[in-house]
């Protein structure tokens, strides 16, 4: 895989001809004119600090509100009565129903991230992936889904029927890395099918990634399978540098592998940009760290790269290192618009 011989001149601490100090606030304005990018996009999903509007049904200009308090929200558990793969959730990414295929019950993973939610001290229930089993819950759930049953359930009953009987997409998450199994292309194939034998032609099959995968010939064969299949790439990148990739993610996979990655993939295709932000033991992302962080996106599009948007969050849930904390919505605001005034790229915010 050639890597471009850009990325890794950045070095670990990244300086530009005119940009702030490591003096400045972490969250100082960007050092990039806005004469040198495209006009900036400003999207929240909320309209209100425990609610976001999204479209629903087939008619996108129908909003609906997607609230945080409603269980299946605050509740992602990838546990879904005795299923092994497959498990239901309201995304406010996918803006509704989500039905995750967890293709890592064994929870193996080549990152370790520091916010990581997967509690890996226990035993995962399966170590192979049965393609069989995974059609068979995947049909019995849609079908569920889509004759109301999942919304008489008491973890989704306090949201609107209409949310849990519309299937906005087929994921592939779970307790750690989808690309990491050896047949993924397969695992593309059996949701291809059942979305085509239930007559879900406008579910979107989504891959969310850590982007160590996105090279191996399966993850590339299966990615140009969800193409037909409104497919999207949610592509994890965390960070700028080497060094804070190494804090953050505390993977052994190298940091320039990721890069390459995320560019050659997004030559293909526009993927997502998938980033959480975080204060480690009570600090921010440094504003020389984000610089760093939106030069490696701008580099993507520079070498040929399309990123259809970003989506910036922080920490929803309980994490396993006490020091890991979520930022302000505020707080996030400001890094997104950061991001959007150095890259001109669409950020939606998800505090």
């Amino acid at each position: 895989m050639r890597v471009p011989t850009d990325w890794m001149s950045l070095g670990n601490i990244p300086q530009a001809v005119g940009e702030p100090d490591g003096d400045e606030h972490p969250l100082s304005n960007p050092w990039c004119t806005a004469a040198t990018k495209p006009v900036p996009q400003k999207i929240s999903r909320f309209a209100s600090p425990e609610s976001m509007l999204a479209p629903m049904g087939d008619s996108p200009a129908v909003p609906i509100t997607i609230r945080n308090t409603w269980k299946a929200v605050v509740d992602h558990a990838r546990r879904y009565q005795d299923f092994t793969y497959v498990y239901p959730v309201i995304s406010r990414r996918s803006r509704g129903l989500s039905i995750g295929v967890n293709l890592n019950p064994d929870k193996q993973c080549n990152f370790d991230c520091v916010y990581c939610e997967v509690d890996r001290t226990t035993p995962g229930k399966a170590r192979d992936v049965r393609l069989d089993q995974v059609r068979d819950e995947l049909r019995w759930l849609i079908d569920h889904a889509l004759s109301g049953g999942l919304g008489l359930e008491a973890k989704f009953n306090d949201a609107p029927p209409e949310v849990s009987r519309i299937v906005r997409d087929v994921a592939f998450s779970g307790d750690g890395e989808p690309t990491m199994v050896s047949n993924f292309d397969e695992c593309v194939e059996v949701v291809a099918n059942v979305l085509r034998e239930k007559e879900l032609a406008e579910t979107k099959i989504v891959l969310i990634t850590d982007s160590a995968g996105l090279d191996k010939v399966s993850v590339r064969r299966g990615v140009s399978l969800m193409d037909a299949h409104h497919g999207e790439v949610w592509a994890k990148l965390d960070a700028g540098t080497e060094e804070y990739y190494r804090h953050i993610n505390r993977s052994s996979v190298r940091f320039d592998r990721i890069l390459s990655n995320l560019l050659e993939t997004a030559r293909v295709r526009p993927i997502v940009i998938q980033s959480l932000f975080l204060k480690t033991h009570g600090q921010p992302m440094s504003s020389i760290e984000l610089d760093a962080y939106c030069r490696r996106l701008n580099q993507i599009r520079d070498g040929g790269g399309t990123l259809r948007e970003v989506h910036a969050y922080t920490l929803a849930r309980p994490t396993p290192e006490a020091w890991a904390t979520r930022l302000s919505a505020e707080e996030l605001s400001t890094v997104a618009e950061t991001i959007r005034a150095q890259t001109g790229l669409r950020v939606e915010e998800f505090p």
